[in-house]
């Protein structure tokens, strides 16, 4: 699908919309619950829909309407061979679930097979590799598939600090489950620090306690149960950033609906908002690496900046970096790539062509906060519906003149 978007100024009051990262935690607590849950304001976007399927197949009954979810829970450690010899679970492009329900699948002693988009699983896995291998599990992973099977063992699990956070969520959401407890040690560096506490946070809400013991250790007492919980998703910071970013080019927008306690990582938006349009900035981006795209657009139009913290980008939807530089200096703009850094010179315009959204949510998103302001089109729109499907509804709504139309150019 290709978006066209004319020069145009947003302006209005808009609802935040509701925080993915937090609604796959929901919903995966709401699962393992022996009882009925209701999630209150779930976005049933591509990833959530994926993180949905999924724990459908392990045995959750799951209800969606009017924004809701209601869900019936199972006991999935005790499912034992009353399921078929192997599931299928279908990830879609989601490496949240993909990375949050492998441990799952290692509760059971079922086989299981992960499907999902090639890029998928080039993203790494190498944290559950090691531990499937350590234990005696099965891991066998293919171009578009990873198959699984075992049982998890209660015990000490050291992990690198500066892979993916999901790998430490994942276990965290089934480690309480097991017979003994369990420590999670963190080598090296701790990066994306607040999405574990959201995952601390959501088990809490769910009656599943665990600590930390020091900057880098978590301990998890075994033998507990999720308690089923009547739920609200909060604000996405994530997403909110997109339309917020409008007011640094011109516009003049209000989000509404964003907690100021909450503990998502992306809620510093508006810190590096702030140090964008007082000059030339330097933002660390190892806690919050989903702002990449568009603070590097912002910095473009803006005073430019360096970023560090950068080499995670690499293993999102796309290589957000390179993508960024690619579709950046279609517009003229500057941008050097290194190992753990990208620098953004000042200075962006009207695109020499199309631009391509490299089937990354996030990538079309900040590109439309640039063709607000230059004038230009972008295919592969429909990428949106990864997070946030209506976005383009919601970019109308403020005033930015929007027109998608089938096919590419």
């Amino acid at each position: 699908m290709l978006v066209r978007i004319q020069p145009s100024t947003a302006r209005g009051r808009i609802t935040a919309p509701p925080s993915k990262s937090m609604a796959h935690r929901m919903l995966i607590c709401a699962a393992l619950a022996e009882g009925t849950s209701t999630i209150h304001g779930i976005d049933l976007s591509q990833d959530i829909l994926a993180t949905i399927d999924g724990l459908r197949t392990l045995g959750a009954d799951i209800t969606c309407q009017d924004g809701n979810a209601i869900v019936r829970g199972t006991d999935i450690a005790c499912r034992g061979g009353s399921e078929p010899a192997t599931s299928i679970l279908p990830c879609r492009e989601s490496g949240s679930t993909l990375r949050f329900l492998i441990p799952l699948c290692l509760m059971d002693g079922t086989n299981h097979v992960l499907t999902g988009r090639e890029r998928l699983f080039e993203r790494p896995l190498k944290v559950y590799e090691r531990i499937c291998k350590e234990q005696g599990l099965m891991f066998l992973k293919e171009k578009n598939s990873l198959q699984v099977a075992g049982t998890l063992a209660a015990g000490q699990y050291e992990i690198p600090g500066n892979v993916s956070s999901q790998f430490i969520s994942g276990l965290l959401f089934v480690l309480p489950l097991l017979s003994d407890d369990s420590r999670i040690r963190l080598i090296g560096p701790v990066e994306s620090r607040p999405y574990i506490d959201m995952t601390i946070q959501a088990l809490r809400k769910f009656g599943v306690h665990t600590a930390w013991k020091d900057e880098r250790t978590i301990d998890i007492p075994g033998r507990q149960q999720y308690c089923p919980q009547d739920a609200q998703i909060e604000g996405d910071y994530s997403n909110a950033a997109f339309f917020e970013a409008f007011n640094l080019i011109g516009g003049d927008v209000t989000v509404e609906g964003l907690s100021q306690e909450s503990v998502q990582g992306d809620r510093v938006y508006g810190r590096c908002f702030d140090q964008i349009e007082g000059g030339f900035a330097e933002i660390d981006l190892t806690d919050c690496p989903d702002l990449g795209p568009v603070l590097m657009v912002l910095a473009a139009m803006r005073h430019g900046a360096r970023f560090t913290g950068t080499a995670r980008l690499r293993f999102k939807e796309s290589s957000r970096g390179a993508a960024m530089k690619e579709e950046l200096e279609k517009a003229g703009a500057k941008i050097e790539l290194a190992d753990n850094e990208i620098r953004v010179a000042a200075g962006v315009g009207t695109p020499s062509e199309t631009l391509r959204g490299h089937g990354d949510h996030r990538i079309v998103m900040a590109l439309a906060v640039l063709l607000s302001k230059v004038g230009g089109s972008i295919s592969g729109a429909e990428a949106v519906a990864k997070s946030l499907p209506d976005f383009w509804e919601r970019l109308k709504s403020l005033g930015i003149l929007v027109r998608l139309e089938n096919g590419k150019e």
